[in-house]
């Protein structure tokens, strides 16, 4: 793997140390729609590793299915995905383990045009926001192409006064309200700054939409994570894709559209059977033509004691 990659990719998951946030802001009646910028569009650890471009990865389809369209309505989906969520069983973090993620994230080998690619990511975020997350990334295609282990530090270029010193906030959200009006509640008394570009803003659905996927950066227990998606089930706006998709991991999903992104769209995607939460994947917009940009697919969640423990 070429240091440029790697470089790539530190630069990439040290943006996502500065926007990953536990706490999603005010969503106001009216607004601006998100700007999906190349930028922005990669925060997240999801997203960021979509970012990566390198040669030698495997490609993984992405795509549509030949399911006949889904009779229910994004709002009945996202309820459905909150019952999934409650039966999942709670994790608890002590404030020193750590929050581990594997996912799988697919992208284009340049940012329009190439094969579509593959990257496996390991991250290691602290439960309690008490040290630095660490990952290793290997070809989706070379079982053995692990990177070393890095250390992923803070770079903030909105705020140079920012000490590379200072931790992320934590990765459980263990305190997070598991009824959707005190969530809402909460998440507004709690604004976080999602370092958008200049002139983005948001509305309620789409401001909504948009830090859920910063808090599904980490772990939200089942009833928080119901409250969640109750809550973005009563945002208006979002729709169903016509077919099923396959994700990153060749999973047959439904995905949901999340409203008010300019330039493209961003989708969240659930298991067509269970509903339970799969991942996310872009498109966007170039020359009035609507194209698969990138995907991602969580593959697995876990509390662990320290960096480079797997379950």
């Amino acid at each position: 793997m070429t240091n440029g990659f790697e470089e790539r990719l530190l630069a990439d998951l040290k943006a996502h140390v500065t926007r990953r946030a536990g706490d999603v802001p005010d969503a106001r009646p009216v607004g601006p729609r998100v700007r999906l910028s190349r930028g922005w569009r990669l925060a997240g650890a999801f997203g960021l590793a979509v970012a990566l471009a390198a040669g030698g990865l495997a490609i993984q389809a992405i795509g549509l299915g030949d399911q006949r369209p889904p009779a229910a309505s994004a709002s009945e989906i996202l309820r459905l995905a909150a019952e999934a969520a409650r039966q999942q069983p709670e994790l608890t973090a002590r404030p020193d383990q750590y929050v581990f993620t594997e996912f799988l994230a697919t992208t284009r080998e340049r940012p329009d045009s190439g094969p579509y690619l593959t990257v496996r990511t390991q991250l290691w975020q602290s439960a309690g926001g008490l040290a630095h997350p660490r990952v290793r990334h290997r070809p989706e295609n070379d079982p053995d192409g692990w990177s070393d282990l890095k250390v992923i530090r803070p770079d903030d270029p909105t705020n140079p006064e920012r000490k590379l010193d200072e931790f992320p906030s934590p990765a459980y959200h263990g305190d997070l309200p598991d009824d959707p009006d005190a969530l809402l509640r909460y998440l507004r008394e709690h604004p976080v700054d999602l370092h958008l570009p200049d002139g983005a803003g948001g509305d309620a659905g789409s401001m909504v939409y948009v830090t859920a996927r910063s808090m599904l950066d980490g772990y939200v227990p089942p009833k928080a994570l119901a409250a969640l998606f109750e809550l973005l089930a009563r945002e208006p706006g979002a729709v169903v894709m016509p077919d099923d998709v396959v994700d990153a991991a060749g999973r047959r999903g439904v995905a949901i559209r999340m409203p008010g992104v300019i330039g493209g769209s961003h989708d969240f995607i659930f298991d067509r059977e269970t509903y339970v939460y799969l991942g996310t994947r872009s498109a966007v917009v170039r020359g009035g033509v609507e194209s698969m940009d990138s995907a991602s697919a969580l593959v697995r969640l876990a509390i662990v004691d320290e960096p480079g423990q797997v379950p």
